[in-house]
């Protein structure tokens, strides 16, 4: 495993480290390797069931219809124009 020393962190930082840890029950090392492991994480794209019911919520009984066929009309006359 790695080791990082942080230094020049101001006070008033290291003050809030100490407090979030104790009411987390860690160590201040211990905070700042899940602050750390938690900003670091790579976001995995949403599922499409995820990104399905956002759309769902979005737009309730109200979605659009003929979406892309529309765009794809829209587009073949603007081609035509060129």
């Amino acid at each position: 495993m790695a080791v990082l020393n942080i230094r020049n962190l101001p006070n008033e930082v290291h003050a809030r480290l100490r407090v979030r840890a104790a009411k987390a029950g860690r160590s201040m090392e211990a905070e700042a390797r899940v602050i750390l492991i938690e900003a670091c994480k790579v976001e995995q794209p949403p599922r499409p069931i995820t990104l399905q019911t956002w759309v769902d919520e979005l737009y309730g009984n109200q979605k659009p219809r003929n979406v892309v066929d529309a765009l794809l009309i829209e587009r073949r006359q603007a081609a035509s124009h060129e």
